[in-house]
């Protein structure tokens, strides 16, 4: 009898990637997917720590898990990922009916796992070591590598993919607990990540996103010779059949020119970069352990606007951190008003055990204070997003079509390929597009003439060579893309469609 599995995941792109890996290793064992949790032999939750937010709906979701459990007890429910090595026993504690936490150090260990507790062996805790529990080397040895073969049926979309270029942080933002849970910085060799990029181009993808938690800081050591971010993407545009790279999340002090340049001058590298700022005072910085302060971000910024003036960049901001006074907040109101970010990720401080501002630092802001600076923060961001989208009514932008949109994939219908629907595709730069079209396009790059915009799309329709719809040169590289964090997730199946981007 074959044995289905569900997953369900809550978190970032480095989230989305390893539920992809530990079902595609579950499916060269024979593991299929189920059509719902109720339905499975095995039920997964792959967790994200970076939010309490995040952690509830896990707690949730196992809560509502327990029923179908106790009706079959042989049904495996694991806690996978970053709240597994935050948490540990703990999860244990609160839902003793969970028979597996694995770390993200340890997935590549899910389906002997699984097997062991199939076979009676009892629940089973699998995680890393603590960063404070020995040298460098020794707890980056227990973040093991895990980059099996791909399988692209299992990919948001065939035709688009996330490739792991390093795991884990060095950085140590007193906010984030993300270097706890993904240990240190570990680069991948670049020979084996073009080797994944050809072997995903093989399988029809046109589209790959390097992701890391600092992506920029990738640095791959072979005797004298060190590659760097810049390198690699070099590497990566010399590849047959591959359209597009993108790549997340940058840190403003490893924004240097030499890859600034290769975004300008590479042919498949879209012009966008996503790089938080977090705050737009130099004070509030500092308490964050930023490493940079307000004048820095802007002479990076300076350097990408001069080399490449009509790039799209994107930030992250958090609102009512310990201690952020008015006068500190509309310093960020400030800089989103004036800095021409395409899009701002904004999110209000959550203390995060394990972080040097949850331990030395109090969560001062009282909760309605950062619900409304949190609201004063989206609607500047609104204004600036829609008035730099208006710039495109008239174009012609060049769409990397996804499937259906939101709408009509709410209608749950079958659609043929010959039927018109909305379809929505994203722009080389991830700007969200939306139009009517026929479903025979999802997966084709097709140019649409661009008749109407909001804040956070644009809207149009298939080119059909109007005068009027002239190409847009300098401003055809310019969009949004997702933080690496608090991006909630529809359980992962065949051929699903990818997450949308949050509002903020």
């Amino acid at each position: 009898m074959t044995k289905r599995l569900w997953i369900e995941t809550v978190g970032c792109q480095m989230n989305v990637l390893d539920s992809e890996l530990v079902v595609a290793a579950l499916r060269r064992q024979g593991w299929e997917m189920a059509p719902a949790a109720a339905e499975a032999d095995a039920v997964f939750y792959n967790t994200c720590s970076v939010r309490q937010h995040a952690e509830d709906k896990i707690y949730s979701a196992l809560g509502r898990i327990r029923s179908v459990k106790a009706q079959r007890p042989d049904v495996v429910v694991g806690v996978l990922g970053c709240m597994a090595q935050k948490d540990q026993e703990l999860i244990r504690k609160r839902a003793p009916w969970v028979d597996l936490v694995v770390g993200p150090g340890q997935l590549h260990q899910v389906p002997t796992l699984v097997d062991e507790v199939l076979a009676g062996g009892g629940p089973r805790i699998e995680v890393s070591l603590d960063r404070n529990a020995g040298s460098r080397d020794a707890i980056a040895g227990s973040f093991e590598s895990y980059d099996p073969d791909r399988d692209a049926a299992m990919r948001p979309t065939p035709f688009q993919a996330f490739i792991r270029t390093q795991t884990g942080c060095d950085k140590f933002c007193a906010f984030c607990v993300v270097p706890h849970v993904r240990g240190p910085e570990q680069a991948r060799a670049p020979h084996t990540i073009v080797a994944e990029a050809r072997k995903l181009v093989a399988e029809g993808c046109r589209e790959v996103t390097l992701i890391g938690q600092t992506v920029n800081s990738y640095r791959w050591k072979d005797g004298e010779r060190t590659t760097r971010l810049a390198d690699l993407l070099a590497l990566l545009d010399a590849v047959d059949g591959l359209d597009r790279i993108k790549f997340v999340t940058n840190y403003p002090k490893d924004m240097t020119d030499d890859l600034i340049a290769a975004v300008r001058d590479l042919r498949k590298v879209c012009q966008y970069l996503h790089v938080p700022a977090q705050h737009g005072s130099d004070a509030v910085l500092a308490r964050m352990k930023r490493g940079y302060t307000i004048g820095e971000y802007l002479e990076m910024l300076g350097r990408i606007r001069g080399a490449i003036p009509h790039a799209a960049v994107t930030s992250d901001f958090i609102v009512g951190y310990c201690g952020e006074t008015d006068a500190e907040f509309r310093t960020s109101l400030d800089l989103v008003r004036t800095a021409g970010f395409k899009n701002s990720f904004i999110f209000k401080y959550s203390p995060r055990p394990g972080t040097k501002a949850f331990d030395r630092l109090p969560d001062d802001v009282p909760e309605d204070v950062k619900k409304e600076r949190n609201r004063l923060l989206l609607d500047a961001q609104e204004e600036v997003s829609l008035a730099g989208n208006r710039r495109f009514i008239g174009t012609r932008q060049q769409v990397l079509v996804e499937g259906l949109s939101a709408r009509d994939e709410k209608r749950a219908v079958e659609v043929r390929p010959d039927d018109v629907a909305q379809l929505t595709g994203r722009t080389i730069c991830d700007r969200i597009v939306v139009f009517d079209a026929p479903a025979r396009l999802v997966g084709r790059l097709v140019d649409i003439d661009i008749l109407a915009v909001g804040a956070w799309s644009l809207s149009g329709v298939v080119a059909d060579g109007l005068a009027d719809a002239v190409p847009l040169d300098a401003l055809e590289c310019d969009g949004e893309v997702p933080a690496l964090h608090d991006i909630a997730l529809p359980a992962l199946q065949p051929q699903a469609m990818p997450p949308q981007p949050p509002r903020g």
